[in-house]
């Protein structure tokens, strides 16, 4: 029986014509797909492709014969796996070379370290103390914006920025060297 034939009975939903087809095809497929990529991935492409040929069974019809049609797909998908896989590596080895560098660097403990230190500090401020600073330092809202939102007046948000400050420079005394130009920055 000829491959055209085997598929145009695939094509009427004979299964026992798709299996006659699998069988004859598999192997030389695997080995042909064996070329581009490792084994497990091509038998997983040659499967795809079979399954797919199934499931538009249909609609298929080709310019060249049976055969020819499976080698091609076989090698266009083994392809786009490479395109895939060396995208991925490119990808994973960018992210490596700029995370190992960061590591690398001895700033980056510190600055990890002091961001913990900066965190605690902020969160054991009083409770208004901290919404009025962060109000002020991290949505850049005025004094007067902050009094009006607040129900308060400018003076009393001068006053618990002033006290964040000081509290800040007591919790934080320990890295107040590296702390300082974060401080004058947010002021």
């Amino acid at each position: 029986m000829t491959d055209e034939s085997l598929f145009l009975q695939v094509q009427e939903g004979r299964e026992d014509a798709f299996e006659a087809l699998f069988l004859k095809y598999y192997p030389a497929l695997c080995a042909y797909a064996h070329m581009f990529v490792e084994p497990d991935d091509g038998q997983e492409i040659v499967s795809d492709v079979m399954v797919w040929l199934w499931e538009n069974r249909e609609m298929s019809t080709f310019d060249l014969s049976v055969k020819s049609y499976l080698f091609r797909a076989v090698k266009n998908r083994c392809l786009t796996l490479i395109r895939h896989n060396e995208v991925r590596q490119k990808v994973e080895e960018t992210i490596f070379d700029n995370l190992q560098s960061q590591y690398d660097d001895p700033d980056f403990y510190i600055v990890d370290e002091l961001t913990k230190k900066i965190e605690e500090a902020l969160g054991s401020l009083p409770e208004n103390v901290r919404e009025t600073f962060e109000m002020n330092r991290f949505q850049n809202l005025t004094y007067n914006e902050i009094a009006d939102r607040l129900g308060i007046s400018p003076k009393t948000v001068d006053y618990r920025i002033q006290q964040a400050l000081k509290l800040l420079r007591i919790s934080l005394k320990d890295y107040l060297s590296l702390v300082l130009p974060i401080l004058m920055k947010m002021q």
